[in-house]
C-alpha cells in the first residue's frame, strides 16, 4: 500500500518507468552495479530539480511487452544476472597504484609537498547529466578527456579528484579534501570547470542541450568513504 502511494506521487512518466524496471541498478553503468548503487538515487536527483508540470527524463523506459524469463533467456533480451557485489572492488580501486600515482601527480602539479598534506575527508560524488540525457555516448569518445579534466579540477579546491566512472547520463567521482570547503562548494567548482572544458572540447554537445544550459544537473549525491 505504501509503495503504491509513493508511485502515485511520481510524474506519470516515472510511474510507467517504475513498472517496467527489471533491475534496481543502472544497466549501462558497471560502477553502479559493482557498488550496488541504486538507480532510484539518480531518479530522485532528476526529479528534485525539475518542475513536475514540465518534467523531462531521457532515461525513461516505456513498459515492454511481458515475456516469460525462459523466452527472454532464449532470445538474449535479458541482461546477464547481476552478482551481489560489495564495496571491496570500489575500495580496492581507491587503494590501487593508479590512484596513488595520479594523486601524486596532482600534488606535483600543484607544487605542494606530499609530506605536508593532511587529507581529512574522502568522498564519493555522483550527479546526472541534465534531464539524464545520454550525452556521453559512446563513452570511449569522451573518457580520456573527461578523466584528465576531472583530475585538473583538483586545482580548484586544493584537493584531489579522480573519475571513477563516466556513464552516458551521469558520473561517479572520488574526491579527497582537506575539509576547508563543503562538499556542495567542491561539487559546484568541479561542475563549473568540467562543464566549460567539455563544452569547449566537444562544442557539438551544445546542440543536445537546452539553450544556455549546462551539462550537469544542480543536484548531487555524496557519501564519505574511508
Amino acid at each position: 500500500m505504501g509503495n503504491m502511494s509513493y508511485l502515485n506521487k511520481l510524474p506519470t512518466k516515472c510511474q510507467e518507468c517504475a513498472k517496467s524496471k527489471v533491475s534496481r541498478f543502472h544497466r549501462k553503468c558497471h560502477f553502479c552495479r559493482d557498488l550496488e548503487f541504486q538507480e532510484s538515487v539518480l531518479c530522485d536527483l532528476n526529479r528534485g530539480v525539475q518542475d513536475m508540470t514540465d518534467f523531462q527524463c531521457h532515461a525513461f523506459e516505456p513498459i515492454l511487452e511481458m515475456v516469460s524469463l525462459s523466452e527472454k533467456s532464449v532470445t538474449g533480451q535479458l541482461d546477464p544476472p547481476l552478482k551481489r557485489l560489495h564495496k571491496e572492488p570500489y575500495l580496492g580501486l581507491l587503494r590501487s597504484d593508479k590512484i596513488k600515482y595520479e594523486r601524486a601527480l596532482a600534488l606535483q602539479k600543484l607544487g605542494r609537498d606530499p609530506e605536508g598534506v593532511y587529507v581529512q575527508l574522502k568522498y564519493h560524488l555522483a550527479w546526472n547529466v541534465r534531464h539524464r540525457m545520454p550525452t556521453f555516448n559512446p563513452i570511449n569518445d569522451f573518457i580520456s578527456f573527461a578523466h584528465d579534466t576531472f583530475l585538473l579540477c583538483s586545482e580548484k579546491f586544493n584537493g584531489f579528484v579522480n573519475l571513477l566512472y563516466l556513464a552516458p547520463d551521469h558520473v561517479h567521482l572520488y574526491i579527497e579534501s582537506d575539509g576547508e570547503l563543503s562538499a556542495e562548494e567542491i561539487g559546484h567548482r568541479i561542475k563549473r570547470f568540467s562543464n566549460n572544458a567539455i563544452l569547449e572540447k566537444y562544442s557539438f554537445l551544445r546542440e543536445k542541450l537546452v539553450k544556455d544550459a549546462e551539462i550537469w544537473d544542480e543536484a548531487y549525491f555524496v557519501e564519505t568513504v574511508g
